[in-house]
């Protein structure tokens, strides 16, 4: 069984809620699935690695969210170099910060690709002004990822 992963940044809550609710719909693709709330660099450079789900939350000025800045900060100090890995980002923040809106998953997409990792498709950027509950944007968009990028393995 294919093995994706979701790797969580949050302060609140929002993006583990994003990614309780879409998780079934890897499990109906095919996929077994975890949830990692706290990552370390191991869990991302393991060799059952090879797609991710990046569900990232930006606080203050564009930042990580505390637990998940280590996770970030493993990955720019030793640039494990992520050719293998196919992800897609789920960015959640609110644009009345302006510049900074969404900031932590932007530096993060920017990281990865860094890092030679490759996001399938678009990333999500879900507006706290706009939308109350980002699943309410999440579950299409990973809906018609899964189907866009061809996905489903069962």
């Amino acid at each position: 069984m294919s093995m994706l992963k979701i790797f969580v940044g949050t302060m609140y809550g929002g993006a583990l809620d994003v990614a309780e609710q879409v998780k079934p719909l890897f499990e109906e693709a095919g996929h077994e699935v975890a949830i990692l709330e706290n990552p370390s660099l191991a869990d991302l450079t393991a060799a059952d690695t090879d797609l991710a789900l990046f569900c990232v939350s930006t606080t203050g000025s564009g930042d990580y969210p505390g637990g998940f800045a280590p996770f970030a900060n493993a990955i720019a100090e030793q640039s494990p170099g992520l050719a293998a890995l196919r992800y897609g980002l789920i960015a959640l923040g609110d644009s009345s910060y302006g510049e900074t809106f969404c900031g932590a998953g932007r530096q993060l997409d920017d990281l990865l690709a860094g890092q030679g990792a490759l996001r399938l498709g678009e990333r999500l950027e879900v507006d706290a002004m706009e939308t109350f509950m980002a699943d309410d944007a999440a579950i299409p968009w990973v809906e018609e990822w899964i189907d866009s990028q061809q996905l489903k393995v069962a």
